[in-house]
């Protein structure tokens, strides 16, 4: 006889399935035919559907699920030659509800009691973490969603800056882009060197021009200035039809008189460009020559946002950008007047032509008008500093500035210790 034999079979299976009584999962046991022989109370829990699967074959109880018929033959079949399988997802339809089981099933073997040699497995509802994959997912795909909106939401908004940037000088576009430049009242007195130009008889020229022609002369002449302006530094502050402000020594300055050089040395650069341009615009067909007017004057000024709540402006105010205006006016073709607080600044620099006393309209007292001839390169030595890669070139014109030298230094050196401390 066999050991077996001394033993009842239905509570030898009974006891080898006890594990099983109180798991949270769905558990079976089956023959090696697979007829199941037992099941746990979860099992019936989960699948109320099935009723009483004693004796009944587990794969048509897996069809009697709804299990897809591809994976009921996996099953099978890995069975068979594995002796164990794991299906990680099933969906199943239960009660009017979608959920999701994961089975797990391999033989089992004993050589003492060969009725427990069958097949044993259990079903894991997975349905929780299968909606936080669904979620995670769901977010995820939210996520790129998003991103490509921020993505093209950034496109739009670099496409848009690049077109302001056109209607802003630089200094303006950095200082507005910077968010230095966020209330309405930001606004604060300044000394500024305002520079003014105007084209002679500019009405007279264009009348009778073709617009496609009118339309290249203006906007090669404001472009040309343009980047006069901005190479030399100055904040342009408005186009007023043919006629250009500039001004120096906001939101940046270098001190009054570096202003005021570079404002002039601006003048001088323009006039000469002027007289290029009149080759090209020749060349094009456009005869009548251009000759500007240029006025320049120096004194404190009101210069921040000015305008309503639906449009500002960042501008200069006060007189001194008035007198700028009228030096220009009573300017002859071709020709820089400097108002008296200009030329003291830069008399040591500047070759300048006392040209008359005038009494400008809204001013009550009469005023030195200079004509700007040349600068002397060789006074205009107190300029910044300038760098080459690691070398550093210092010309101080008078002792006032030594100490902002020192300063300077002192930062540039700090600068090429700290590039030095990066290299590899």
């Amino acid at each position: 006889m066999k050991i077996e034999d001394f033993f009842d079979r239905t509570n030898i299976v009974e006891i080898s399935f006890f594990n099983f009584r109180n798991a949270v999962t769905a558990a079976y046991f089956a023959d090696s035919e697979l007829r199941i022989l037992k099941v746990n109370e979860n099992f019936r829990l989960f699948f109320p559907v099935l009723g009483n699967v004693s004796n009944a074959c587990f794969l048509d109880v897996l069809e009697q699920l709804g299990v897809d018929r591809e994976l009921i033959q996996s099953f099978s079949d890995k069975l068979a030659t594995d002796s164990k399988v794991l299906i990680p997802q099933i969906p199943l339809k239960i009660d009017g509800k979608e959920r999701v089981f994961s089975l797990l099933s391999t033989r089992t073997k004993d050589d003492t009691f060969s009725y427990l040699n069958g097949v044993q497995g259990q079903f894991v509802d997975r349905t929780a973490e299968f909606e936080l994959r669904k979620e995670r997912e769901r977010l995820l795909d939210e996520k790129i969603q998003d991103n490509k909106v921020i993505q093209e939401k950034t496109r739009q908004l670099e496409s848009l800056a690049k077109r302001l940037a056109k209607y802003l000088s630089p200094q303006i576009y950095s200082l507005v882009f910077s968010g230095a430049s966020e209330t309405r009242d930001n606004f604060s007195r300044k000394n500024l060197t305002v520079f003014f130009s105007d084209i002679e008889g500019f009405t007279d020229i264009c009348d009778g021009m073709e617009p496609e022609r009118l339309a290249l002369l203006i906007n090669t002449y404001l472009s040309e200035m343009s980047n006069i302006a901005i190479e030399h530094g100055g904040t342009i502050d408005k186009f007023i039809g043919d006629a250009i402000l500039v001004f120096f020594g906001d939101p940046e300055t270098e001190g009054d008189k570096n202003d005021a050089i570079r404002c002039a040395k601006m003048a001088l650069h323009m006039r000469q460009r002027m007289a290029e341009l009149q080759r090209v615009w020749q060349s094009q067909g456009i005869s009548k020559p251009l000759k500007v007017r240029m006025g320049i004057n120096t004194g404190y000024c009101t210069v921040g946002n000015f305008g309503s709540d639906q449009r500002l402006d960042y501008t200069v105010l006060g007189s001194p950008v008035n007198m700028a205006a009228r030096l220009q006016a009573v300017a002859k073709a071709d020709t820089i007047y400097l108002g008296e607080s200009t030329r003291l600044l830069i008399e040591d620099v500047a070759e300048c032509t006392l040209v008359e006393q005038i009494t400008p309209k809204g001013f009550s007292r009469p005023v030195g008008v200079y004509r700007l001839d040349a600068l002397k390169e060789a006074g205009i030595t107190n300029i910044p500093m300038t760098r080459k890669g690691k070398h550093v070139e210092v010309s101080i014109a008078n002792s006032r500035n030594i100490r902002e030298a020192i300063e300077e230094l002192k930062h540039i050196e700090e600068e090429l210790e700290e590039s030095l401390r990066s290299e590899p």
